[in-house]
């Protein structure tokens, strides 16, 4: 099976059977029986793809019901460090983080559940970031948690100095404070 658990239920690691030889290399990305096999029927709606530099941090970045989504996300380019926190109410792992390097040479893929913040740091020169949804944005059901509240506990491998934020995540409230 090409899914592995990690700590925090409901949120699996997916590698891809890679095919290669002289000419390169095959794999799905996304086949709806595998996923299904895996207990994932999700829907996904919408696809989205970012380009970043190194040090780019994108989040924490969460949706709430009832535009929350679950995402599927990868690395086409270079490397992250994804970053999720579980923000499901009633949940045993509420507000433990899970971390994971993606990147176009391992060609991990991360499914994350609703109920997850979700963040990511480019530590390549750049990064293509792609991710589907189950749902579709909405501006006013959005919401953030701070990359850096203590209580998350996550450990970022650039220095403070070298992380490159927008000013609205840099504001966003901790853990203690985000709205459901």
């Amino acid at each position: 099976m090409p899914f592995s658990a990690t700590p925090i239920d409901g949120l699996l690691v997916f590698e891809p059977r890679i095919l290669g030889d002289e000419r390169g290399y095959f794999f799905e990305a996304f086949n709806e029986k595998t996923f299904a096999e895996a207990g994932i029927t999700t829907r996904f709606v919408q696809d989205n793809q970012a380009r970043s530099g190194c040090g780019v941090l994108r989040g924490l970045h969460y949706q709430v019901e009832p535009y929350a989504q679950a995402k599927l996300v990868r690395v086409l380019s270079g490397e992250v460090l994804d970053v999720v926190v579980d923000l499901r109410s009633g949940s045993s792992t509420y507000g433990q983080s899970y971390s994971i390097h993606l990147s176009a040479a391992n060609k991990k893929q991360l499914f994350v559940p609703r109920g997850f913040a979700h963040g990511y740091l480019v530590l390549s020169e750049t990064a293509e970031f792609f991710y589907k949804c189950d749902n579709f944005y909405s501006k006013a059901h959005e919401g953030g948690l701070r990359y850096n509240d203590p209580a998350l506990a996550i450990e970022w491998p650039l220095a403070e100095s070298e992380l490159i934020l927008t000013e609205r995540d840099r504001r966003f409230p901790d853990l203690g404070q985000h709205r459901q």
